[in-house]
């Protein structure tokens, strides 16, 4: 029999399957920001995340930037499926893979708009390195309160097999948000949130690669072996 697993990420996993449930842990709140830094010509405009080209949407026509780059396949097509060319994204889908071959001219001008909890990793990195940086904190997550206390319920009522996580944020408002029920079938997406959830006391099987469809892929697999 297969598992039933609850995926926690924000963005919707795009599979027609029953034994999938999408209950985001996150909710995103816009934040205002000063529009004058959108006044400048870049050279680069940085997406973290499709939330981050979501909600920058409405100002693309704001700014002047030569060049697109993504952190991940899934958001280099979500920003082609709205007229964006994506002339960079690296196949190691996290800020050092990014890091790793990302390179341009000396001085450039970078924008990077993204969450206000986002590591700070990309922005002081690229600026070390010479790159005139400008960080727009676009929105924040806050946690999705019901998503969270429904699960907790499906845990104490053995209504689920499987939780996954794409983000550190997911994790702290889980166990943070209210006492959370035995459980330890845990499958992240990252080291960093594998990290966090160690501090928790709990430990979790990482996905190969930085995608939900690896993470499914990787449960699937742990649950047939377990099966065996």
């Amino acid at each position: 029999m297969r598992p039933v697993i609850v995926m926690t990420q924000t963005s919707k996993f795009e599979q027609n399957d029953k034994f999938i449930l999408h209950k985001p842990f996150i909710d995103v709140e816009p934040l205002s920001f000063d529009l004058n830094l959108l006044d400048v010509d870049y050279d680069w405009l940085i997406f973290s995340s499709k939330n981050a080209v979501r909600y920058f949407q409405p100002f693309l026509s704001q700014v002047k930037v030569k060049n697109f780059a993504a952190i991940g396949a899934k958001t280099a097509d979500y920003c082609k499926s709205l007229g964006l060319d994506v002339l960079f994204y690296p196949s190691d889908y996290s800020q050092e893979g990014f890091l790793k071959c990302f390179q341009t001219s000396k001085n450039s001008k970078i924008i990077i708009p993204s969450s206000a909890y986002a590591r700070p990793l990309l922005q002081e990195s690229l600026s070390q390195q010479g790159y005139q940086v400008c960080k727009i904190d676009l929105y924040r997550p806050v946690p999705h309160t019901k998503n969270i206390e429904d699960v907790k319920h499906m845990i104490k009522n053995n209504e689920l097999d499987v939780i996954t996580f794409a983000s550190s944020s997911a994790v702290r408002y889980f166990f943070e948000q209210s006492e959370t029920p035995q459980f330890n079938q845990y499958y992240v997406i990252g080291q960093q949130t594998l990290n966090t959830i160690k501090q928790y006391g709990y430990d979790a099987t990482i996905s190969n690669i930085q995608t939900l469809d690896s993470l499914i892929n990787k449960v699937e697999e742990s649950w047939e072996n377990d099966a065996i």
